[in-house]
């Protein structure tokens, strides 16, 4: 699928003869507007403080309201980039989605710090055969059947109402799309931390910086992360234990330890010839002096030459 969407993508470059033109040194000025993925939202406010704070000209307006807001809003020519946090489709693509990726991120699962099983569920993890069982067969419908105990304490399932990267790649996890996905639907990231918070027994998932605290860097309080059991062993390892702070987990993302999906690039989408030169400067300085807020803002940098194949998207 990758290569595929690759391909597409180089033959769209050529045809429409793609550039984000190098520009001259004036000051910047000029307005950006960018929307979509919760997931990328943070990151995106943290990029436009600093680039605003050294381009005063320039207004930067950033809305959230998932992947599917951001794709639809960048094809629609009602914004400059949309923020994507999924493989941009082959059909975005032949639509003139353009996809350029900035940093790196990921899902997990997440549970109520108030679940009377929490212990078990933090030692014993869920393996993706419960993760399947849970939201696609439904063959999983009380904890006791999670935990292999005798009790039936329903599990409540939610999911997200809105088209998001986050449900598509927790989807992907499972092999499947984010309509096979069941549960109670919610919208946005902030709308499903709040509902796993207030129910005890309720599952859901969040992208990383909607489940841990920005400062504490511990889950957000009334939330806990449900561990994946990487090897099916009905036991939590030392290397699974990835889910204690933000940093660890996104230390164990960048190391290939925490699978993918639900580990994933994320994306500033642009279409055809960009000509708002502010876009593009920002765009550029992204790849480059902005890279050094990722890790702080508890993202993951992406490698070398992932950021040299979006340069070159620029020149």
């Amino acid at each position: 699928m990758k290569r595929f969407i690759g391909a597409l993508l180089t033959g769209y470059l050529l045809l429409a003869g793609f550039s984000f033109g190098r520009t001259d040194q004036k000051p910047l000025t000029g307005k950006i507007s960018i929307s979509g993925a919760w997931a990328l939202y943070p990151m995106a406010l943290k990029w436009a403080e600093e680039f605003q704070k050294v381009n005063p000209g320039v207004k930067i307006d950033i809305q959230a309201g998932g992947a599917g807001k951001g794709i639809a809003d960048v094809l629609a020519g009602m914004v400059d980039f949309g923020m994507v946090s999924r493989d941009v489709h082959p059909q975005e693509v032949e639509k003139g989605a353009l996809p350029i990726a900035v940093t790196k991120d990921g899902v997990v699962a997440t549970i109520s710090e108030k679940n009377p099983f929490l212990n078990d569920i933090l030692k014993k993890g869920l393996t993706k055969s419960h993760f399947l069982d849970i939201w696609i067969t439904g063959k999983i419908t009380t904890w006791g059947q999670v935990l292999g105990i005798q009790n039936k304490a329903a599990v409540h399932v939610f999911t997200r109402s809105d088209a998001c990267g986050a449900a598509e790649t927790w989807a992907a996890f499972l092999g499947k799309r984010q309509e096979d996905l069941g549960g109670v639907g919610v919208y946005g990231d902030p709308g499903l931390a709040d509902a796993i918070r207030r129910d005890a027994l309720g599952i859901g998932y969040n992208n990383i910086n909607f489940a841990y605290d920005a400062k504490s860097l511990r889950p957000v309080r009334g939330i806990a992360i449900a561990p994946i059991d990487l090897d099916g062993n009905g036991k939590i390892d030392d290397r699974e234990s990835v889910y204690v702070t933000r940093d660890d987990i996104t230390q164990a993302i960048a190391n290939n330890i925490y699978p993918s999906p639900p580990a994933r690039d994320l994306y500033l989408v642009a279409t055809g010839k960009q000509k708002n030169r502010a876009a593009v400067e920002f765009l550029r300085w992204i790849l480059t002096d902005g890279q050094k807020y990722v890790s702080e803002t508890g993202y993951i940098p992406l490698t070398k030459e992932k950021l040299g194949e979006g340069l070159n998207k620029v020149k």
